[in-house]
């Protein structure tokens, strides 16, 4: 992912750029809130385990940080696959699907820096990248999230039914959200 980008990549507002293992800290202060912990997948116990988790080089790889003026304000997530199909079919995709995901300190929501990264996000993806489709999902009850997709232009694709085990509330729905790069170049 790094290689094919210019970091730091910079916004109005904002500037992203690959995460570094020093980043953990300040991830740790926002992660481990209640708040924001909630929709999290990895709940670990402590800012040892959540250095160890993030520092392991293939999370480091996906993990893009969200600065405001030299501040740690958020982390991207983008993951860059084959997209599926057939073994036998010609031309088969290579690196063309992504799947982003986003986390923001509640100390910055409000003022539309998710929805601004997301989008400089989504430009790194189909312009630098060259990916021909993204994806990110979110628990159902998680509605800032999947609005926050659909209003970078992402299309609800799929509503899952109690398919997602949550630690606190068991078996819930999700949504899963795209955008194919013709859609985002219209």
């Amino acid at each position: 992912m790094t290689e094919k980008t210019p970091w730091p990549v910079t916004t109005d507002r904002l500037v992203l750029r690959p995460a570094r293992a020093e980043d953990a800290d300040a991830m740790w202060e926002y992660r481990r809130r209640p708040d924001v912990d909630r929709w999290l997948s990895d709940r670990l116990a402590g800012l040892d385990a959540w250095r160890s988790f993030q520092t392991d080089p293939e999370r480091l790889a996906a993990t893009l940080i969200v600065e405001r003026d030299g501040e740690v304000i958020g982390d991207l997530y983008l993951a860059v696959r084959d997209g599926w199909a057939q073994r036998d079919a010609a031309g088969r995709p290579h690196q063309d699907e992504a799947e982003i995901g986003w986390v923001l300190s509640p100390d910055h929501q409000g003022h539309g820096y998710a929805t601004e990264a997301v989008r400089a996000l989504l430009r790194v993806c189909f312009e630098e990248l060259g990916v021909r489709r993204l994806v990110a999902n979110a628990f159902a009850d998680n509605e800032a999230s999947w609005r926050l997709m659909e209003r970078v232009g992402m299309r609800r694709e799929a509503v899952t039914v109690r398919a997602s085990l949550h630690r606190d509330l068991g078996w819930v729905d999700g949504v899963t959200y795209a955008l194919l790069a013709d859609e985002w170049a219209a």
